[in-house]
C-alpha cells in the first residue's frame, strides 16, 4: 500500500516552478503575481488543493495567499482563524483561555461585553461584506480560489446564519467542521438555510464502536463529509478508497496526508513524510479521477517538516506528487 516517491528528484523542477532566478547570480526571489503564469492545480479531473493549516507557520493572510500560490495551488480550504481581525474587526481583549475558565474580574468582564457589542455591530454592518467579496478577488485574482471556509463565528442560529453568508460571499461550497452530532444538526440546518453544504471533518472518530455515520449524515440533507484518509486509515486501519467508495455522493473533500496504520509494529497511527508511510494516497486519487466523481482533494502537511526545508516547499513536492499520479 506504500506510494513510494523520490522527493529530491523533484527539487530542481519545483525551484523553477517557485522561485525566479537573478541575473548574474544564484540568489533566487518568489515568482510574483505578474510574473506567474495562470495557475492550475487541476490534473485530469482532479482538483487539488490545500488546507491552509499546512502553512498555520504563516499568520498573515498576504503571506498565506503568497503562499499557495507559490505552492502552485489553484483552490484552497481556508482556515478563518484571524480572517477578520485583517478586515478590520474589533479584537476580543479576553483570552479564550481566560474565557473558557469563566473566571473573568468585573474589568474583564465589562471588556468582554464591549467587545461582544462591538463585533456584531462590526459583523453587520453595510461594509463588512464589501470586505470579503474584496478578500475573494484577491485571492482569485492570485489565480486561487477558495472552495471550503473552515470557521464559524459561533453555534447559534444566528451566528451560523451569519458564517455561512461570508462563505458564500468567498465563493466557498461550504464550511467544514468536526463531526459529532451536535454540528451535524446545527450546522447541517445552518446549510440548508442558505442553500450551501455543511462538510463534517474527521479525526479518530471512525475507529469508535459506537460511531454511526450514516445517521450522522442523515441529521440534514446538506450534509456532507471532509473525509480525512490518514486519520481513517491510521486509527481504523481500513481501507479509505472502499469507504469513499461507498460514500462518494457524500463526501465533498478528502484531506490528503501519508500515515502508518493502526497495527504497525514500529510506530503505528503516525504522520510520515508521503511514500514513508502506508496510507493509499494513489489508489485514492485513480479512484477519484477514473470515476469523475466531484471531490476536492486538499493536502495536509503534519508531519515534521525535514531540516533544511519549509512548509510551502513540502506542499509544492506533494501537490507535484499528486501531478504525477493523476497525468
Amino acid at each position: 500500500m506504500k506510494n513510494r516517491f523520490s522527493i529530491g528528484s523533484l527539487a530542481l523542477g519545483l525551484a523553477l516552478v517557485i522561485t525566479s532566478f537573478t541575473p548574474g547570480g544564484d540568489v533566487t526571489s518568489p515568482v510574483t503575481q505578474d510574473e506567474q503564469v495562470a495557475i492550475n492545480s487541476n490534473y485530469g479531473g482532479v482538483q487539488i488543493g490545500t488546507i491552509t493549516y499546512s502553512f498555520r507557520s504563516i499568520r498573515e493572510v498576504d503571506a498565506v495567499l503568497q503562499a499557495c500560490v507559490d505552492a502552485g495551488l489553484s483552490s484552497v480550504e481556508l482556515m478563518g482563524t484571524g480572517i477578520e481581525a485583517y478586515l478590520g474587526a474589533p479584537q476580543n481583549p479576553v483570552s479564550r483561555r481566560k474565557m473558557r475558565s469563566g473566571d473573568l474580574t468585573d474589568e474583564e468582564k465589562e471588556a468582554l461585553k464591549k467587545y461582544q457589542d462591538g463585533i456584531k455591530v462590526w459583523r453587520y454592518s453595510d461594509d463588512t461584506m464589501g470586505k470579503y467579496v474584496a478578500l475573494r478577488k484577491k485571492f482569485n485574482d492570485a489565480g486561487v480560489n477558495i472552495h471550503i471556509y473552515k470557521w464559524t463565528a459561533g453555534m447559534s442560529d444566528e451566528e451560523l446564519d451569519y458564517s455561512f453568508k461570508v462563505a458564500k460571499t468567498l465563493g466557498a461550497i461550504g464550511i467544514t467542521t468536526e463531526i459529532g452530532e451536535e454540528t451535524c444538526t446545527k450546522v447541517g440546518a445552518a446549510a440548508e438555510r442558505a442553500g450551501m453544504v455543511a462538510i463534517f471533518h474527521n479525526h479518530y472518530q471512525y475507529a469508535e464502536e459506537d460511531f454511526d455515520v450514516d445517521k450522522l449524515l442523515a441529521l440534514s440533507p446538506a450534509n456532507r463529509l471532509n473525509f480525512d484518509i490518514g486519520h481513517y486509515f491510521g486509527s481504523t486501519g481500513k481501507d479509505p478508497a472502499k469507504f469513499i467508495e461507498k460514500y462518494h455522493d457524500q463526501i465533498s473533500s478528502i484531506h490528503l496526508k501519508d500515515k502508518t496504520g493502526k497495527d504497525n509494529e514500529t510506530k503505528a497511527n503516525a504522520n510520515m513524510v508521503w511514500g514513508e508511510g502506508e496510507t493509499p494516497i494513489k489508489e485514492v486519487l485513480l479512484l477519484i479521477q477514473t470515476n469523475g466523481w466531484n471531490i476536492y482533494c486538499d493536502i495536509e502537511l503534519e508531519y515534521k517538516i525535514p531540516e533544511g526545508s519549509d512548509a510551502v516547499k513540502e506542499v509544492a513536492i506533494y501537490r507535484e506528487y499528486c501531478k504525477q499520479i493523476l497525468e
